[in-house]
């Protein structure tokens, strides 16, 4: 029975990731739909970040923010994730010393 229960939510959890992906492939877009369906993933990525930036020190929030300044330079620059990541790390840990 309970082998069943598992099953039943697996299929129903499933089917409504699987039916769209096999759907937007068959599917063409214009090209302004297809620019904004690749920025989805950046806005959703920055508004999960920001609340963070803000919060990283919470009577210092200026902290947060130069240290995700590093971060955008950084990554305009063109260096590899990585490194991004670690050099907002290090401004915000140079930052509070």
């Amino acid at each position: 029975m309970i082998f069943w229960i598992i099953a039943g939510m697996a299929v129903v959890t499933m089917l409504p990731r699987l039916i769209p992906a096999f759907i937007v492939d068959k599917l063409q877009f214009r090209d302004w739909v297809n620019r904004w369906l690749n920025a989805i993933p950046y806005a959703a990525l920055g508004a999960l970040i920001f609340p963070g930036v803000l919060t990283v020190i919470p009577d210092r929030p200026h902290i947060g923010l130069i240290g995700g300044l590093v971060a955008v330079v950084l990554a305009a620059i063109g260096l590899n994730v990585i490194l991004v990541v670690v050099g907002g790390i290090a401004a915000v840990f140079f930052l509070t010393l």
